[in-house]
């Protein structure tokens, strides 16, 4: 699912909403304001989100057009995407905190989108993962409360003060009819405005199950990512990996993760990222392993020399483009790798050697659950 197909998915739970807010049936407990935090994500800078692949990298690409641009535009595209994720749960919340909720309620209403009945509760003092959460929202589609995933769409926990919970949400039981190909593609976000990782606010984007593409059309897809992303001030730290069940480079080796650490500034247009090209089944944790073992160069390098040993250097750098670490990001996105355009990236270029990306295997057999 691209950034394109979100971006629908928002539209239409935003006229679930108002659809929602319309509704007479709504029983509450409780008056008074809401009790739903509007805040529920952390922005990414553009410098690191804005790609010219427009949200993936190019289609119909052949290994003589490959080289370190389009692993590093890629990576922008594939952080949208979390992002876009975490926008489109944020929106939900927000529209929600319109309704006005402000206690215990219970409606059932008829969606415009499908058709489909769907039931909204609010509950409070609910424990999800060994925590208790002060609220707790679930939207279902009525009719399919019996299935395995209880028909659940969406389900949010959360506490006020400071803010901080637990956002899940499957497209398809949303809109039966729009997302009809989401499948079993599933989000979550974890936020938190506690200070307990070093952050004034920080967020984890999971997603798991995205329909992959035709590998013909675009090999390079995304079925599952994991972010982190942390922001201090104005900093924002970015780490995780993507899954590419399909990828591969120079040689008939498929399956690669996009392993990755960034850093920007929230307004202003510089970004620094390093990228590592693991297998996607790798078992490995180590920040040396996945970043330089794999970076880059070397994964390409070592493809280009087993495909075609005899190939001249002047071929071989064309391959081997912008493949240095790091990679440097302006508001156009992705500039080169390698040589620091200025000075004043220095200190991203240093927060980004203390951060680390998740296992690759993990995020393969990456799952995602309601309560």
């Amino acid at each position: 699912m691209n950034t394109s197909k979100l971006n629908t998915l928002l539209a239409v739970l935003l006229l679930l909403l108002v659809t929602v807010s319309c509704d007479d049936e709504i029983e509450s407990t409780s008056g008074g304001e809401s009790i739903v935090p509007e805040k529920f994500a952390v922005d990414i800078p553009e410098s690191l989100t804005n790609s010219p692949a427009g949200g993936r990298i190019r289609s119909g690409l052949s290994a003589d057009e490959l080289n370190g641009n389009e692993i590093y535009e890629g990576l922008s595209s594939y952080i949208k995407i979390g992002e876009a994720s975490a926008e489109i749960i944020e929106a939900i919340m927000q529209g929600i905190s319109d309704i006005g909720i402000s206690g215990v309620i219970f409606i059932a209403y008829e969606s415009d989108e499908d058709g489909r009945v769907k039931n909204l509760t609010v509950t409070e003092n609910s424990t999800f993962e060994d925590k208790t959460y002060a609220y707790e929202l679930t939207v279902t589609d009525a009719d399919s409360e019996g299935n395995d995933d209880g028909g659940k769409a969406m389900q949010v926990f959360w506490n006020l003060e400071p803010i901080e919970g637990i956002a899940i949400l499957k497209p398809f039981n949303i809109d039966r009819l729009k997302d009809a190909d989401a499948g079993d593609a599933i989000y979550r976000i974890d936020y938190s405005e506690v200070e307990t990782m070093g952050y004034d606010a920080h967020m984890i984007v999971s997603i798991a199950n995205l329909p992959l593409a035709n590998p013909l059309e675009d090999p390079y897809s995304v079925d599952n990512l994991k972010m982190f992303v942390g922001k201090t001030g104005d900093l924002v730290d970015v780490y995780g990996n993507s899954n590419h069940p399909n990828a591969s480079f120079f040689t008939t080796d498929s399956g690669f993760n996009w392993a990755f650490v960034a850093s920007g500034i929230d307004g202003e247009d510089m970004g620094v990222a390093e990228v590592g090209l693991p297998p996607n089944d790798l078992d490995e944790t180590d920040r040396a392993v996945l970043l330089e073992d794999y970076a880059i160069q070397t994964v390409f390098s070592d493809q280009i020399s087993a495909t075609w040993p005899n190939l001249g250097q002047n071929l071989i750098d064309q391959y081997l483009l912008n493949t240095e670490a790091p990679g440097f990001f302006n508001e156009d996105g992705f500039v080169q790798g390698g040589t620091s355009p200025s000075s004043d990236y220095d200190p991203l270029v240093e927060r980004i050697q203390d951060l680390v990306p998740y296992n690759p295997l993990d995020i393969k057999n990456l799952t995602v659950e309601f309560k």
